[in-house]
């Protein structure tokens, strides 16, 4: 939908419940766009942002696979005598 920044001005409590339900409002300037009212989404509160955190972990703990040792991760570049190969 779109209003002209004119006739907004007296739609205004209108539009805004239009936007937050969903429509597309973009209001014009002189028949061009200018702005788009959206609704803010909602930001997560603390205990779901927790949640999520959690969930993830979970996840990612699920799916890891044991790697070699940090200390013997790179013994593929030196000889046996501690001298890079």
């Amino acid at each position: 939908m779109r209003v002209s920044l004119t006739e907004a001005k007296a739609q205004l409590t209108d539009l805004v419940r239009r936007a937050e339900a969903g429509d597309e409002i973009i209001l014009t300037r002189h028949g061009h766009p200018a702005v788009r009212l959206v609704p803010i989404a909602a930001r997560p509160n603390r205990e779901a942002r927790r949640t999520l955190l959690e969930a993830a972990r979970k996840s990612g703990a699920a799916r890891a696979t044991a790697g070699p040792d940090a200390a013997r991760s790179q013994d593929f570049l030196y000889d046996e005598d501690g001298l890079p190969g």
